[in-house]
């Protein structure tokens, strides 16, 4: 029977502990997990009987599990192994969690229930979430904190989420050397920290202890993207979270370190294909409507 918890979604500054049980389908389950700032530096432990994929939206997390350290922001789709535990350390996050029954992850995944646990993806545990998916992730958990759907439409639309996050080749293998990993962890902790700020080269690689050139070089061959790109998305994601909320367009392209409404709006057209204004607006009306995943 689909559950939907009507809570607003977190304010830019998570203070408090939530796990909302969104929907309680024949499938599956998905949860929007929010974590305040409580005790950041020994972090809260915990173990997952199931595989889960994970969708972060909000503030960023490290994530200690099997020996790994995976940095969990919005820029990340993480994939949880069942039977792991795991510890998380973080000064406030949100994310959408899918619990999917096995046979169904099986499924999507392609391979059988005992072969999960070396499931490339799974195997690397994370993997970037592309621009189409963070606008389809949002608007999906916008609808199901603000509206009655009937269980039919849910399970195909979490199936859908699922097949987005699957259907990257996750063979290239990611850096295993702690220095490169811490390296690239500090650098993407500076960059969520400084979103609403001016950000310059020299002063990140300062911070991290690096190079300008080096940093550079190293993070864009890790990440598939440089440090702007990279930042400009988190950003990005952040106003697709704010904007169903939002009316002043503009005090929120500031508020998120675009230098003006028309940089902001040239760059969310630019990466989603919509303008600011046309999100919102499509995004409100399919919550009193019908839910779709396709571009407005």
């Amino acid at each position: 029977m689909e559950a939907v918890v009507r809570s607003p979604l977190p304010a830019p500054n998570i203070v408090s502990d939530a796990r909302i049980r969104l929907l309680d389908l024949s499938i599956g389950l998905v949860e929007d997990v929010r974590r305040g700032d409580a005790h950041p530096e020994q972090g809260d432990s915990g173990f997952s009987p199931d595989f889960q994929v994970a969708l972060p939206y909000r503030g960023l997390f490290l994530w200690h599990v099997g020996g790994d350290e995976i940095v969990g922001d919005p820029n990340q789709l993480l994939f949880v192994r069942g039977g792991e535990s795991y510890r998380v350390r973080s000064r406030g996050f949100a994310e959408l969690i899918i619990t999917p029954h096995v046979d169904v992850l099986s499924e999507i995944a392609h391979v059988n229930g005992r072969s999960l646990f070396d499931h490339p993806l799974f195997r690397r545990r994370m993997w970037r979430a592309d621009p189409q998916l963070q606008s389809f992730r949002t608007r999906f958990l916008h609808w199901a904190h603000t509206s009655n759907r009937d269980e039919l439409a849910a399970e195909e639309l979490v199936l859908q989420l699922l097949r987005s996050a699957f259907q990257h080749d996750a063979r290239r293998e990611r850096p295993t050397g702690s220095t490169t990993a811490r390296l690239i962890r500090q650098t993407k902790e500076v960059l969520q920290s400084q979103l609403s700020k001016r950000v310059l080269l020299t002063d990140v690689a300062r911070t991290v202890g690096a190079s300008p050139a080096y940093l550079t070089d190293l993070f864009s061959r890790t990440e598939g993207a440089s440090l702007h790109q990279y930042l400009t998305q988190l950003r990005l994601a952040r106003a697709l979270v704010e904007l169903p909320h939002t009316d002043d367009l503009t005090t929120l392209a500031l508020d998120l370190g675009f230098s003006s409404h028309s940089h902001f709006t040239y760059a969310f057209r630019r990466g989603f294909g919509c303008t600011p204004s046309q999100f919102r607006e499509s995004t409100r009306a399919r919550c009193a409507t019908s839910f779709s995943s396709s571009a407005p």
